[in-house]
């Protein structure tokens, strides 16, 4: 077995371009061509005359499929979500569409990726509006995921939903009762209310060719058995404390359909991957598939072009969501005339490269790295297709 095996390794064997969907090829494409000259490269020079060191810095493809590109969107995607949640506890709540829905699905994504969301949403928003359970607005974050553990499609969302919500005076309210396994409300309610706002919204846009399909008597006959099956609606247990939260959230976020870790083997023909197989008591396991077919299942869970793949809702919705955050922090200072030390967020600042560099690994990009004194200075920009630009006059360090 050979170390570092990637994905970029298995998508340079060849076959990206001969994919279906011309989007999903580009897409492909830019991750086999990562910080590779093909991307194009910042030349710099050493500034030490001593050295005269050329250093290129290849471009990322910065694609949100990535697995090299992601860390630093991460880390920036962490710290604005660390200035949004409050000092509650939160649940992980997961929803699943049934298998037979999957070809469906896939010729629909956009329609069906959105009605997953709006679906698990209203499930949520409804419940907690409700006086029985909570009768308030809570904190609920959406992201999308397609694939199994063998890379197999396999829609589902997963929430992570706040202890609580505000009323209407922004007053912090506390679930009315506890529920077992860290639901925040009894799975018998969630499930059915799930199953049926998605079924209904889907029949309409069935008749109202909303959505393509192949066969009508097909998805006639399939009807009874979507709403006879039990759906899955899964929670964990509720997180406490909000970097917790966040680290698990920017997990789900920036998790693309398999880590470089989990690639074992990259052959000339065949791929081999290690996968957990949920079925058999979570044992770890190997799969070997073609290069052409693990290429073309990694295809499937690529987004499609502008889709939206974190969603907000609740006290977390896009209007005006610091203020709002903060005034329900202002709430919660003082509950039952108890003074909380619970400072407010402070405005979301963009750390450079640089900085991010040296604060998390020490390392200063700036430095050149033959002779460890001269500064690395910007003399060319080569972009895909450009040959570039001089910027000799540049003595700003400026890395891709």
């Amino acid at each position: 077995m050979k170390p570092g095996q990637t994905l970029q390794q298995v998508l340079q064997q060849g076959g990206v371009e001969n994919h279906t969907n011309p989007y999903t090829a580009s897409v492909l494409a830019k991750l086999r061509d990562c910080r590779t000259s093909g991307m194009g490269y910042h030349r710099f020079q050493c500034d030490n005359p001593a050295c005269g060191h050329v250093h290129y810095q290849y471009h990322g493809c910065r694609n949100r499929h990535c697995p090299a590109c992601n860390w630093q969107k991460q880390e920036e995607w962490m710290e604005a979500r660390m200035n949004e949640l409050l000092p509650v506890k939160y649940f992980h709540v997961v929803f699943t569409l049934p298998h037979e829905l999957n070809a469906l699905v896939m010729g629909n994504r956009v329609k069906l990726f959105k009605l997953l969301f709006d679906s698990a949403s209203h499930c949520l928003l409804t419940l907690a509006s409700d006086p029985k359970w909570l009768g308030a607005v809570p904190s609920i974050s959406a992201v999308p995921h397609t694939w199994g553990q063998q890379l197999s499609f396999h829609p589902h969302v997963h929430c992570i939903v706040s202890g609580g919500g505000v009323d209407k005076q922004l007053n912090w309210v506390n679930l009315k009762k506890d529920t077992p396994q860290g639901y925040p409300f009894p799975y018998k309610v969630m499930e059915p209310m799930f199953k049926k706002y998605f079924l209904r919204k889907l029949n309409r846009m069935v008749r109202e060719q909303e959505v393509k399909i192949e066969n009508a008597s097909l998805w006639q006959a399939l009807k009874p058995k979507l709403y006879q099956k039990q759906w899955i609606v899964y929670a964990k247990s509720p997180m406490g404390s909000v970097a917790q939260v966040v680290e698990y959230l920017s997990r789900y976020a920036h998790k693309v359909a398999i880590s470089n870790h989990r690639i074992l083997e990259v052959g000339e023909q065949t791929v081999k991957f290690q996968y957990k197989d949920y079925s058999d008591h979570n044992k770890v396991k190997q799969m070997a598939l073609s290069t052409g077919e693990f290429i073309r299942r990694f295809g499937q869970h690529i987004l499609p072009k502008g889709f939206v793949k974190m969603r907000h809702y609740g006290i977390l919705g896009n209007w005006n969501r610091k203020k709002r955050v903060n005034d329900i922090l202002r709430k919660m200072r003082c509950i039952e005339h108890v003074e909380m030390n619970l400072p407010l967020h402070p405005p979301t600042v963009k750390i450079p490269y640089q900085l991010r560099m040296l604060e998390k690994y020490g390392i200063n990009v700036s430095l050149c790295p033959q002779c460890g004194q001269g500064q690395l200075v910007l003399i060319e920009k080569v972009y895909p297709g450009n040959r570039g630009s001089p910027f000799a006059f540049m003595n700003q360090v400026d890395i891709g």
